[in-house]
């Protein structure tokens, strides 16, 4: 046997961040972009902003060994601020990504670097958004405030996994200031799109 390779993990946030909870995929990887240091011997970790670029992202994702997609779902008998966290390529039958525009096209997005057979292993870390009218605003709801102390644990143990060790950077980071500032916020840590 040999030695195993240098494993390349990406996080990925996904979501429109003029739509309150929508962002919160992108918001939530500036949030441990500004909070942590990601260390390991042997693997990296880059830190993604995708927005709502979708098709656009698939030649960097695929530069990848382990991928993490943060991003808004749906789920049957579900309601704000829940947290799923699953294999991509065996989502459960009562999630989906139909809830807006951006999550249909990421799913699409996943879905067609599969049928290329170039995906990555892909985590899903889903968050069940508030739904609000077309507000444009940066603010996030209650539920989805307290959700990010699930989120971050759920990311740190896969890390972990991965042998990736956190050391904070910024114990003094709120998901509420960064969802503030994300839009302004350049991740220096990761590859540029």
């Amino acid at each position: 046997m040999g030695r195993r390779e240098k494993v390349n993990i990406l996080i990925l946030g996904i979501g429109n961040i003029l739509f309150q909870d929508e962002g919160m995929g992108v918001h939530f990887i500036h949030f441990l972009d500004e909070k942590y240091e990601f260390l390991s011997d042997k693997n990296s970790v880059s830190i993604v902003d995708g927005g709502t670029l979708a098709q656009r992202l698939i030649p960097e994702i695929v530069k990848y060994d382990e991928v993490i997609v943060v991003d808004c779902i749906d789920a049957d008998n579900s309601k704000a601020g829940d947290v799923y966290f699953f294999d991509y390529k065996n989502t459960p039958s009562y999630v989906n990504w139909q809830g807006s525009a951006h999550e249909v096209e990421m799913l699409q997005t996943l879905n067609m670097i599969d049928m290329n057979k170039d995906l990555p292993t892909t985590n899903v870390l889903g968050i069940i958004p508030k739904r609000v009218s077309d507000d444009t605003t940066f603010e996030l709801s209650s539920e989805i405030i307290n959700a990010v102390i699930t989120m971050e644990s759920v990311v740190l143990k896969h890390l972990e996994k991965l042998n990736i060790s956190v050391k904070i950077r910024n114990m003094n980071t709120t998901i509420e200031n960064i969802s503030q500032i994300s839009f302004k916020r350049d991740i220096i840590n990761g590859p540029k799109i």
